[in-house]
Order: C-alpha cells, then sequence, then structure tokens
C-alpha cells in the first residue's frame, strides 16, 4: 500500500473515531510532528494514538502540508454530509403549524433499528405502544440497551416503584444505571433520548410515561444523519466501559 494510501485508509479511521471537528482542528498537529499520544489526549481520546501514528507517519512520506489540507478537506467533506434535524413536540396542537409528536417520532426510531437500540430516561412507566415496539425490535433481532435513574439517585423526586420496572417484561434488554456512589453529591441521571444503529438520534424533554409521551408540553430534536447519531452511541458505549453505567 502507498503512503498516500495509507493516508487515506488511516485518516478514514481516526475521522470515525474522533469525528470531523476534532480531525480538522488538530490536522495541523497531527502532520507537524507533534507526538501522538498527546495529540489522542487532546482529543480525549487515548485509544486513538496507534492511528494517529499510523496518520503522521503516511504524513511524512506524503508532505506534511499536502496531509493537512487533505485532513482539513476529509473533515470538512464529511461535517457537509446530508443531515436531517427536525423539532418534536407533545402537548397542544397548534391550528396551522404542522409538529410532530415525541411520541410517533420515539415509535417510528423504535420501529426502524436494525441492529442496535439505546434509550435513556429519568423516570419510566409501563406504556404499551413503546413496549410493543421495542418488544418487535428485539425479536428482530435487535440489540436492546436501557439506561435509567433508580429511586436511590432520584431521591424524593421519583416515588412508588423503581423506574426500570416499566421495561420488567422486555426479556434480553440491557438495563443499566449509573451507580450512586459514583455520582457527584446529588447528581441525577437525566439524560432522555432514543438512539437506532448510531444513525438517528431522538434528544426531548420527555420522560418515557404515558404523561411524557401524550400529555404533557415537552420538546425534543431528532437527528437523522450526520456525526450526532454516531458521538452519541460511542459515549454511551464509553459510559459502560468505564463504569459510569452499570448493569441493573
Amino acid at each position: 500500500m502507498s503512503a498516500q494510501d495509507t493516508l487515506r485508509a488511516k485518516a478514514t479511521e481516526l475521522l470515525e473515531l474522533v469525528g470531523p471537528v476534532a480531525l480538522a482542528d488538530q490536522a495541523g498537529a497531527i502532520t507537524d510532528g507533534t507526538p501522538p499520544s498527546i495529540v489522542a489526549e487532546r482529543l480525549g481520546r487515548p485509544d486513538a494514538a496507534p492511528v494517529i501514528a499510523a496518520v503522521a507517519e503516511a504524513a511524512r512520506s506524503c508532505g506534511p502540508d499536502r496531509a493537512e489540507a487533505y485532513l482539513e478537506g476529509l473533515a470538512d467533506g464529511h461535517a457537509l454530509r446530508p443531515q436531517d434535524i427536525e423539532t418534536v413536540w407533545t402537548g397542544p396542537a397548534v391550528h396551522g403549524v404542522p409538529v410532530r409528536s415525541t411520541q410517533l417520532a420515539l415509535l417510528n426510531l423504535v420501529g426502524g433499528s436494525t441492529r442496535e437500540l439505546w434509550l435513556s430516561t429519568y423516570s419510566a412507566k409501563p406504556h404499551a405502544p413503546l413496549l410493543e415496539a421495542i418488544e418487535r425490535a428485539m425479536q428482530r433481532g435487535v440489540s436492546v440497551a436501557i439506561a435509567i435513574e433508580i429511586l436511590a439517585g432520584a431521591g424524593s423526586a421519583i416515588s412508588g416503584s423503581e423506574p426500570a420496572a416499566a421495561f420488567a417484561l422486555l426479556k434480553g434488554a440491557k438495563l443499566y444505571t449509573w451507580p450512586v456512589a459514583s455520582r457527584p453529591s446529588d447528581a441525577k441521571l437525566h439524560a432522555k433520548l432514543a438512539l437506532a444503529d448510531a444513525t438517528t438520534l431522538l434528544v426531548t424533554s420527555a420522560n418515557f410515561t404515558t404523561s411524557g409521551l401524550e400529555r404533557n408540553l415537552e420538546a425534543g430534536l431528532l437527528v437523522k444523519g450526520g456525526s450526532a447519531p454516531k458521538r452519541a452511541a460511542e459515549h454511551l458505549k464509553a459510559l459502560v466501559r468505564s463504569g459510569h453505567l452499570t448493569r441493573i
């Protein structure tokens, strides 16, 4: 493989690891001889050091200026890939203003998953449409992981059954929480999102309850494509690897 081919291959691998913004920001450092371990530390990805080293070595053969320009162009091109973002709402409808419902967006996201599904919520109650959609996804072979708050972490803010009980019937789903002993004082697991196949991301103010999905006034964003869903998937998996999210 030529140095140019190596640069292309390893630069693409690095792009997938750190994303276009970080790659563009550190393109000069990668190609000017800065130690790969230092660049990796700046990026917050120590595991990327071997790939950075391979890119830097190829850059020396291709010419640092040319390699830097290539990295910046690769990052810019990736950042411009098609991405669709729309708002989603729960609550009162307003005549003449079409909006997408939180529940419909969530159910479509779950229904469209083919490989991997992540959910995260603070509070949860059994909500039949969501549970049925998740069950169908699991029957298709989709891996399902759910991060959720626990009563010990919520304090007096949540009462009754453990929020995880809402998903008790989903045999095979992996339930995670943020261990209370590992948190800062009074910190909560408050992230509310759904993520399918690292390509479609719903971030919402709504808890996964009937009130949150059908009655409250809630707002969120549905992101299809681009780097945000992939970065979210990487972050969730890193939280599991690092022990910040542990199985219930």
